[in-house]
């Protein structure tokens, strides 16, 4: 059996990858919606990007449930201080992934123009709601939530949703918005052509570029005036799985400290604006699957910058800083972790192989020729 300080490395990893794979994925999805009103203008060119996404929408939600799974198993601790202290930030993702299908569903149902105007506008809302929050939620573990345990790990939380909608919050919100819009943006590049295709390009583009500026001055907040924490003393790999017994302390640019150590890191957050760069550039010259590959790229970037920031904080207490929640003292047990992985190695590859052939079945282009002869498509 792995030592058990390597399996929380891994795990903490693999949490990286699912949320990646959720933001690349059904972040095309989130970002289509949000562009939805906006890239096209007639019932016909509407039909075409709910269909840019309809065969493949609901298997990308499967890696937030991964993500969600993989967390209540690995560390259900964070788990537990995150949905409770996090509650109502959470019914609102809730209430987005619940009125995407309801929008998705019910827009054709009836050939009344007000009825399908009122969920366009509801699809629009399904994705710009979890958008935002997902950026806001980041944003506040870097500041800091405040919580702390009394008992037996009795988690007390001091907080409430207004706090959460702070500044920098916001911004990482408005980071987390522009970063899909792009990825949406790039994606109708590929799956549709004419005005809809060229509208995308536009917006996906500005998004992109969006994408970067907010980036880049979320990243100067955190350098200058957002205070991070350091881990006092050597951590210990293999201590038990209990956040009050160490010593915290907040610093200003302490999020900083990891490039330090570590130099090869600072391609992560060199990654996120160069692919933003990128996708902006390939979409304005109409290079859509370049464009993809490139916002794909800047995804990645920009959640691996948050993860090796906040290293090896998981959730930091604002309130108690000792009683924050790091990748060594708010793990599930050794054998857990270890069954866990192997339930991963096996499923894992299974996700990936039927995600492509998903999308390998359901390549191809939506054309307003096929919704107007009423082809097989199911919006």
């Amino acid at each position: 059996m792995l030592d058990y300080g390597i399996l929380r490395l891994i795990w903490w990893a693999l949490i990286g990858i699912l949320l990646i794979g959720f933001a690349v994925l059904d972040g095309f999805d989130l970002g289509v919606a949000m562009l939805h009103p906006f890239v096209a203008r007639s019932d016909t060119e509407r039909r075409v990007t709910m269909n840019a996404i309809g065969p493949v929408w609901e298997g990308n939600q499967i890696w937030f449930v991964l993500a969600g799974g993989a967390v209540f198993a690995a560390w259900p601790v964070l788990y537990s201080v995150s949905f409770s202290g996090f509650y109502l930030a959470m019914m609102l993702v809730l209430i987005g992934f619940i009125l995407r299908p309801v929008a998705l569903t019910y827009r054709s149902k009836r050939p009344s123009s007000a009825w399908r105007g009122f969920w366009d506008w509801a699809f629009f809302v399904a994705g710009l709601i979890p958008s935002l929050v997902f950026g806001v939620a980041f944003g506040n573990l870097l500041r800091g939530a405040p919580f702390h345990f009394v008992g037996g790990l009795n988690v007390v939380y001091q907080g409430d949703l207004l706090g959460l909608l702070n500044p920098f919050a916001l911004l990482c919100g408005l980071v987390s918005v522009a970063m899909l819009v792009m990825q949406g943006g790039s994606f109708l590049a590929v799956k549709t052509e004419g005005a809809v295709a060229t509208r995308a390009r536009r917006l996906g583009a500005a998004a992109a570029i969006l994408t970067a500026l907010l980036f880049a001055l979320a990243g100067v907040l955190v350098a200058k005036l957002i205070e991070g924490y350091v881990f006092q003393g050597a951590p210990d790999w293999e201590g038990p799985s209990n956040p009050t017994l160490k010593t915290v302390t907040r610093e200003a640019g302490a999020w900083l400290a990891n490039y330090g150590r570590a130099p090869l890191t600072l391609l992560l957050p060199i990654l996120g604006l160069l692919g933003a760069a990128g996708a902006a550039v390939a979409l304005f010259k109409g290079y859509a699957r370049t464009a993809l590959g490139f916002s794909c790229v800047a995804i990645a970037g920009v959640i691996l910058t948050a993860g090796v920031s906040l290293f090896p904080f998981l959730m930091p207490s604002s309130s108690y800083p000792d009683h924050s929640l790091t990748v060594w003292d708010a793990s599930s047990s050794r054998s857990t972790l270890f069954l866990m992985l192997l339930v991963v190695v096996v499923f894992l590859p299974i996700v990936l192989a039927y995600t492509a052939w998903a999308y390998r079945v359901f390549r191809g282009i939506v054309t307003e020729a096929a919704i107007e002869r009423g082809d097989d498509y199911h919006y």
